[in-house]
């Protein structure tokens, strides 16, 4: 039986959202810990931005796919299995950064940088996670057109985000 893309879309946009509530939840937690242990929150040029832009790129993704798209199981596929992989290391990524993990960039004095899970191997899992989500989402729904576009800007703030954050950390020269 074959869902009609409205439907696929809907389901699929929902569960990404939803999904993006339970993050949010963790984030607002995880900022009231922080705050309390004396975090000092540095500033952010982009996270306004990023939190229209995050959820909204998978809804627009979503009506192009609704509107546009004639599946493809092989595409599918491969777009459940590279935003399941990226859901999968963004996890990780929240798992070994813990309380410190939040939607805003937060900086706790004397606090070791974490080195381990998938930051072991990458300076930013979280990030490279959320881009395999775009990816795969774009590829699941058929958003041939918006799915590069979301990649591409998300892509610019995500880099933004990371000068950001390395200079919040000491991390950077610039």
């Amino acid at each position: 039986m074959r869902l009609p893309a409205l439907t696929v879309a809907i389901i699929m946009v929902t569960g990404v959202l939803l999904l993006m509530l339970v993050e949010f939840w963790i984030s607002r937690r995880n900022e009231r810990v922080l705050l309390e242990l004396g975090a000092i929150e540095p500033p952010d040029p982009v996270y306004k931005a990023m939190r229209i832009v995050y959820p909204g790129t998978f809804v627009v993704m979503a009506i192009e796919g609704a509107l546009t798209s004639s599946f493809d199981n092989r595409i599918v596929i491969a777009g459940v299995i590279v935003t399941v992989a990226g859901k999968l290391l963004k996890a990780w990524a929240i798992r070994s950064l813990g309380d410190r993990w939040t939607y805003r960039v937060f900086v706790l004095p004397g606090a070791a940088l974490v080195t381990g899970g998938p930051y072991r191997w990458m300076r930013h899992p979280n990030y490279v996670g959320v881009i395999g989500e775009l990816v795969g989402f774009a590829l699941l729904v058929g958003a041939r057109l918006t799915g590069p576009l979301a990649v591409l800007v998300f892509g610019e703030l995500l880099r933004r985000r990371m000068r950001a954050e390395e200079q919040a950390l000491g991390l950077s020269r610039n």
